[in-house]
């Protein structure tokens, strides 16, 4: 079904023409982000119990893994998660426009074309598009250090803001269901969990991937009797 509709969403997302209008920073945006950030500060997302917890599990594409030394982000894919269960229908995905163009190397890896990025809308419109359908969940990501450090450097120079959300890694999950195993890739653990990815370093294609992780590990702890983000810090505070 994830699949399904997946393919239904991209197909419908691919045939939209946007525009590249490189404007100035537009004021409501930098004031869309700025009212969030202040909502985010009053949630408490530790003690919500799994059941009734909301994440949006995403993904990035990047030309490289160094935004500070000039790599960009070319795609953010993302799918809602409410505690095991994965929303079908709440999918994100988004080109990002750019007027360089891309090697043959990236290009193969992520299907991306430069003549998609030049219909593509430009970073800070996505950015806000991409906060308004996250809101003030909680975000996850496989190796979430490479999207935290580009969603930083982004925010900051597209919006003029600090980025403000909790990122949660699936390793942290993992560490706790799987103590033993030191997987790295997507590519292990999806094999570890029997999660199939359907087309490798696209966006939307590795967040719902990285989603079915998520969900499976949530089941396992619950299982294993956590009830919520803070019991498993805890835990996790404690191990040697």
């Amino acid at each position: 079904m994830v699949m399904n509709q997946m393919f239904q969403f991209i197909k419908q997302m691919s045939g939209k023409m946007y525009g590249n209008d490189m404007d100035s920073l537009d004021p409501r945006k930098i004031a869309y982000v700025r009212n969030l950030q202040r909502e985010l500060k009053k949630r408490d997302v530790l003690n919500i119990p799994f059941e009734q917890l909301q994440v949006v599990v995403f993904d990035i594409e990047t030309t490289g893994f160094y935004p500070y030394n000039g790599d960009r982000m070319l795609s953010i894919g993302a799918v809602k998660v409410h505690g095991h269960e994965i929303r079908e229908d709440d999918l994100f995905y988004k080109t990002i426009y750019s007027d360089q163009a891309l090697s043959d190397e990236i290009q193969s890896l992520t299907g991306i074309t430069y003549e998609e990025l030049q219909r593509a809308k430009p970073l800070d419109e996505v950015l806000k598009q991409f906060f308004q359908f996250v809101k003030s969940d909680t975000l996850v990501a496989h190796h979430s250090s490479h999207e935290k450090q580009f969603m930083k450097y982004a925010s900051w120079t597209a919006l003029k803001t600090n980025f403000q959300h909790r990122i949660i890694d699936t390793n942290f999950l993992t560490r706790v269901t799987a103590p033993d195993i030191h997987y790295v890739s997507l590519d292990e653990w999806c094999d570890y969990y029997g999660v199939e990815i359907g087309r490798r370093h696209h966006a939307l294609y590795d967040a719902v991937a990285t989603a079915k992780i998520w969900a499976k590990g949530i089941k396992q702890v619950q299982q294993m009797g956590y009830t919520n983000l803070k019991e498993i810090y805890t835990h996790i505070a404690s191990l040697p």
